[in-house]
């Protein structure tokens, strides 16, 4: 397979964008539709297809956030009006918000873990996909993300759980580059 030097210098220099800098234009159904193929295409041992996602666009993003501030204030009645009014906006100004389920089907070989680990997978090429496509992307968790009532009304069933919300839209911002660690630091040779 002769060598994709697009591909690499993309891998090289992707960078998530903050969700305050995702405004519209957001993918349009086309897009989305390959979005979400890109983003199924993960390895899935045993195809049982361990996970699934849940599209947030449009009024449902004002909707998710009025629920999401009633669940905080039950959870916490101190929470102030600025405090309820930063749930009602977390799935803004994104255009689009894809949550990625990990949904664990009983099988003999494949461990759950590996089953969670491949729901990971869908979420990070969905942030590749988003990018392929012209927009930028940031897969975040959130207290809702580990909240049962919370991941419940965002549409988690009973042995599910939610392993992060990917929000795209077009960048308004250019993010400087995080420091990245040093491979001596994080790599290690077996036997040597």
């Amino acid at each position: 397979m002769p060598a994709n030097a697009a591909l690499r210098d993309y891998l090289l220099t992707r960078r998530s964008v903050g969700i305050a800098f995702l405004k519209d234009p957001g993918p349009d159904a086309a897009e989305l539709e390959q979005i979400l193929t890109i983003g199924t295409r993960v390895p899935d041992h045993g195809k049982i297809t361990p996970w699934r996602l849940v599209v947030i666009a449009g009024e449902a993003r004002q909707q998710v956030g009025e629920k999401l501030a009633e669940i905080a204030a039950r959870n916490n009645p101190r929470l102030d009006e600025a405090g309820l009014e930063i749930e009602r906006q977390r799935f803004l100004p994104a255009p689009l918000t894809i949550g990625v389920i990990s949904s664990p089907k009983d099988h003999p070989k494949v461990p759950e873990f590996e089953q969670l680990l491949s729901a990971g997978n869908v979420a990070f090429n969905l942030v590749h996909a988003a990018h392929a496509l012209g927009f930028a992307a940031s897969w975040v968790t959130r207290w809702y993300t580990f909240d049962a009532e919370a991941a419940a009304m965002l549409g988690a069933r009973d042995g599910e759980r939610f392993v992060g919300f990917v929000h795209i839209g077009t960048p308004t911002a250019t993010i400087e580059d995080r420091p990245r660690p040093a491979l001596g630091d994080v790599v290690s040779y077996w036997g040597a």
